[in-house]
C-alpha cells in the first residue's frame, strides 16, 4: 500500500506525516507536488497541516485551485480514502468534499495544546479502530479551527452520522464542539487536531496511531 501526502507551498506537517506512516507503520507513502495529477498506485491521500499558499484570503481557499485536487476530488468520488489535518481540513471544506467552513478561533488566538475528543467512528474508514463513546488525546495547533455551519445544517450532519470527532472542552468556539467531519460515505475525514503527532509514546502519546492504522489495516498495537 501507498499513502499519497499533498505538498502545496507553506505545508509544513507534510514530513510529520511522512514520519508516522512510514517509521510508525512501516508504510510506504510518495509526496505529491500541487501540481501533479497523477495518482496512479496511490491507495490514500493525505492533505496535511500548514499554510497551504500562505493562507492567502483565507485558509484553504487558494488551494482548492491546485491540479492535484482535482484528482484528488475524483480520487474521491470514487471511493478512495482522503484524510485532511488541520489545514488539510480547511482544504476539502474549500473543495466542497465536507460541509460547513473552518474560521479564526473564538478568542482570535492561535491555539497550540492537547485537547480531548470523543469519537464517534460511524462508517467513517479511518476511526474503525477505536470504540463509539472512546476519548482521547492529541494535539492541535490552528488559528483558523473553529467549524461553522448553520443551525439546520449541523442537525443533519448529527442526524446522518458525519460528526465523528468532538472536543470534549471545546478550544475555540466551533458550532456542536466538531472537531471532525466525515462525508456521507464514510471515505473522506477532516478533522483539526493532528494525529501524526500521536503515534510514539515518547512524542506526544499513541492516541493517534489507530486513526492511521485502521484503514490501512496494519497490525500495530495502539
Amino acid at each position: 500500500m501507498t499513502v499519497g501526502i499533498v505538498v502545496f507551498p507553506g505545508s509544513n506537517c507534510d514530513r510529520d506525516v511522512r514520519w508516522a506512516l512510514e517509521g510508525c507503520l512501516q508504510l510506504s507513502t510518495r509526496f505529491l507536488w500541487h501540481e501533479e495529477r497523477d495518482l496512479s498506485g496511490i491507495d490514500a491521500v493525505v492533505l496535511p497541516g500548514g499554510f497551504s499558499y500562505g493562507d492567502y484570503l483565507r485558509c484553504g481557499a487558494i488551494a482548492r485551485f491546485a491540479p492535484v485536487l482535482e484528482a484528488v476530488r475524483d480520487f474521491a468520488e470514487d471511493g478512495g480514502p482522503v484524510l485532511g489535518i488541520c489545514n488539510g481540513f480547511q482544504v476539502l471544506t474549500e473543495m466542497g468534499l465536507l460541509p460547513g467552513a473552518l474560521t479564526r478561533n473564538q478568542h482570535l488566538h492561535f491555539i497550540c495544546d492537547n485537547t480531548e475528543l470523543v469519537v464517534q467512528p460511524q462508517r467513517c474508514v479511518w476511526l474503525q479502530g477505536y470504540g463509539s463513546g472512546q476519548k482521547i488525546q492529541l494535539p492541535i495547533a490552528h488559528g483558523e479551527g473553529r467549524y461553522q455551519c448553520d443551525p439546520a445544517q449541523l442537525e443533519q450532519l448529527d442526524g446522518q452520522g458525519q460528526i465523528v470527532l468532538r472536543y470534549a472542552a471545546n478550544p475555540n468556539g466551533s458550532t456542536g464542539d466538531v472537531a471532525g467531519l466525515c462525508n456521507p460515505a464514510g471515505n473522506v475525514l477532516g478533522l483539526m487536531p493532528h494525529p501524526e503527532r500521536a503515534c510514539d509514546p515518547q512524542l506526544g502519546g499513541t492516541d493517534g496511531r489507530a486513526l492511521l492504522a485502521s484503514l490501512l489495516g496494519a497490525q500495530v498495537a495502539v
